[in-house]
């Protein structure tokens, strides 16, 4: 029989929060950080000493060392320096202490991480500033202090920083439109999100056979199993013991960490979980995602397994994305994508629904390229995730009341009873939507899905994206309406022209039907299929006028980010394709030729007895053309890599591998594919799908 886990007591037992911080801080020290954590006022400095003493005599008593500022440079992960709390006395002993200005700010090496020009490798000096509003935690013995990373020069060379702005300039707009509501209590709006996370859970002893996984984190290589995911039986089935034992033990770490993960079941394709915690802020929740990806990782090599975070591990099944769950609280407490018992009725949802349907209208490029990289291309759009088309969703309810703004008509209630129609079954209200797989940004009734953010992807980029470009629309309406001379009949207005201006960007269809994708042109919709064609609309004029307007991002840090976006894309085909050029030459054909000349032999023995052997040629010669085909296209692939040393600019680098690396790979990838059906299985060289997919028992 299992220990019995007192989950209220570990919970955050790892981290300094609130309640830590209320009974170790002074009454007024605690007041002054409070204020800076829930109100966004600016932090006062002479709390620092008193905050830095008491955090470390916790953290010791934790057993920490170290301390390290722990931050989120332009890798897409995180990055640490540790340093121990000893001081030396002068008679060979040591004292442990951590200062106010230890605290605050840290100094680590800009040069080394990417930085898209703006920090040379001479210039070496970076900083990182202490962050009040997301909790310290004690980890491996080392006190974890969230930071932001900018440059000697002030640039942010991080995702902590831009996403700080943006949240700043939604509460700025979003108190704007309250005010004219009569709200004057409130005092702050905080962007929420709840970041759902799925993954892949394989054998640590077939993933440590296979060249692919283990260098660019996805297969390569693979022919369908005979099975795969056609019985739907997997999603939400019963789950598998030895997963269940580290799925208790991811939500144990997690929990005393102060991590909220809340639902743990199985996703759609075998060997594929999800996990999903409570909502908090924008930026506390892409702490703690970050924090809960590297934990899953590393628990899983604990229970001898390995975690996949790859977008696409797997082709012929289900990828992995992380949804976002994006709504809009008041610091007391009021969710404002809360329609109420009737939306029509509710004017301040309807402004700020409006709101949000006209950002992603203008800007859904900014949306698109908030998702682009190299994994998710091969998941967006196939038929298991939202397409690269963006729109929003709705539900029947809301589409109604659009049309009655548009239209002057009325509403009728869709609060109905949910009845079963089996008398033992309770009765309960129905939602005031349905819910949509298929919608990139979805409406899902107090709050809306972005779904089209990858797995692997750090949750910041896609939620800069939506703060600033909602703080937009905010500040247009809040610009008009604070100067009319009639707030009602100016906002009645001003609802009905956004909504019919917008309209277009509605769609609550099937997004996997193909017909949606020439509706979408008819509409005037961009589809942006690659990342290759999202990522340079970072540096459009709308764009850069967006960001710098509202403080997000400078000019510069733009064209920084849009040079790093592409780099990760090129440098991660590099990756796979010397990859899928190394298992070819040295593992695929080597292989293949062992079972040729396996069944050439049949063959010679065979006629030299006089007997038929056309099964035998006939195998061999498909097996040769495949190879040819195989052998051929991977030396073409070789030369395409070299070629590819010539371009320098990031932008044709990127397109390049999009058009001929990526382009040769998937040719290479056909035939390895249909050599591993027709090669006997004792000479194939690696595990199978099959293999992989069922590996864990």
């Amino acid at each position: 029989m299992s220990e019995k886990i007192d989950v209220t007591r570990i919970f955050g037992a790892d981290a300094f929060n609130e309640s830590t911080m209320r009974q170790r801080l002074p009454k007024e020290v605690f007041k002054k950080l409070k204020a800076t954590m829930n109100a966004g006022k600016e932090l006062d400095s002479t709390i620092a000493e008193s905050v830095a003493a008491a955090m470390k005599d916790w953290a010791i008593e934790k057993g920490a060392t170290h301390y390290t500022h722990w931050f989120q440079p332009m890798t897409g992960i995180t990055a640490e320096k540790h340093d121990s709390f000893i001081s030396p006395t002068g008679d060979g002993t040591v004292i442990m202490e951590f200062s106010g200005k230890e605290l605050i700010k840290g100094e680590s090496d800009a040069s080394s991480f990417p930085s898209g020009g703006i920090r040379a490798t001479f210039e070496a000096r970076g900083y990182t500033a202490w962050d009040p509003t997301s909790y310290a935690f004690v980890k491996d013995d080392t006190l974890y202090i969230p930071t932001a990373f900018c440059s000697y020069t002030g640039e942010a060379l991080d995702k902590k920083t831009p996403l700080l702005r943006s949240m700043d300039a939604i509460s700025e707009q979003a108190l704007r439109i309250l005010r004219l509501f009569g709200n004057e209590t409130s005092k702050r709006v905080v962007a929420t999100v709840g970041a759902e996370q799925e993954y892949f859970l394989i054998d640590k002893s077939v993933y440590e056979k296979r060249k692919d996984l283990m260098f660019t984190g996805r297969t390569l290589f693979g022919a369908p199993a005979p099975r795969g995911q056609e019985m739907d039986n997997h999603y939400f089935g019963t789950i598998k013991q030895r997963v269940s034992d580290y799925m208790k033990d991811l939500d144990l770490n997690l929990w005393r960490l102060g991590v909220p993960s809340t639902t743990k079941h199985n996703e759609a394709a075998p060997a594929q979980h999800e996990m999903a915690p409570i909502y908090a802020s924008a930026n506390v929740a892409a702490d703690q995602n970050q924090l809960a990806m590297e934990m899953m990782q590393k628990l899983a090599r604990k229970h001898d397994m390995v975690c996949l975070l790859h977008e696409k591990p797997f082709k012929g099944v289900n990828g992995s994305g992380k949804h976002d769950n994006w709504a809009l609280s008041t610091d007391d407490g009021q969710n404002l994508l809360n329609p109420g018992d009737s939306p029509l009725e509710n004017a301040q949802f309807l402004t700020f629904l409006a709101a949000i349907v006209k950002a992603v209208d203008e800007y859904p490029e900014l949306l698109r390229l908030s998702v682009a990289s190299a994994g998710n291309d091969h998941r967006l759009g196939a038929h298991e995730a939202p397409p690269a088309i963006i729109s929003v969703f709705l539900g029947e309810e809301l589409d109604e009341v659009v049309e009655a703004l548009i239209n002057g008509g009325t509403v009728s209630s869709q609060h109905d009873d949910f009845d079963m129609g089996i008398l033992t079954l309770p009765k309960f209200k129905k939602d005031t939507t349905d819910r949509n797989r298929t919608s990139p940004f979805a409406f899902t009734g107090n709050k809306f899905e972005f779904r089209g953010v990858g797995s692997s992807h750090n949750v910041s980029t896609p939620n800069i994206i939506i703060n600033t470009i909602v703080a937009e629309s905010l500040k247009q309406f809040a610009d008009e309406l604070e100067a009319a001379p009639n707030f009602e009949k100016a906002l009645h207005k001003l609802l009905v022209k956004t909504f019919k201006e917008h309209k277009r960007i509605i769609f609550n269809g099937n997004g996997y039907d193909g017909e949606w994708i020439k509706e979408a042109e008819k509409r005037g919709l961009p589809n942006l299929v690659s990342a290759v064609d999202a990522i340079p609309h970072f540096e459009d004029e709308k764009s850069i006028r967006l960001f710098t307007d509202h403080k997000v991002f400078t000019e510069r840090e733009i064209h920084a980010r849009t040079e790093i976006l592409l780099e990760n894309y090129y440098k991660t085909i590099n990756i796979e394709a010397l990859t899928m050029v190394d298992m070819v030459r040295r593992e695929y054909t080597p292989a293949v030729m062992k079972y040729e000349k396996v069944l050439c032999d049949v063959i010679i023995s065979k006629k030299g007895a006089g007997i038929g052997a056309s099964v035998e040629t006939a195998a061999a010669a498909r097996i040769s053309e495949l190879e040819a085909v195989m052998t051929d296209s991977n030396e073409v692939l070789s030369g395409l890599i070299n070629e590819a040393k010539n371009l320098s600019d990031a932008k044709t680098l990127a397109r390049f591998y999009h058009d001929k690396i990526f382009a040769k790979m998937e040719e290479i990838r056909k035939a390895v594919d249909e050599l591993e059906t027709l090669v006997a299985a004792d000479y194939w060289p690696v595990p199978t799908y099959g293999d992989i997919l069922f590996s864990v028992k």
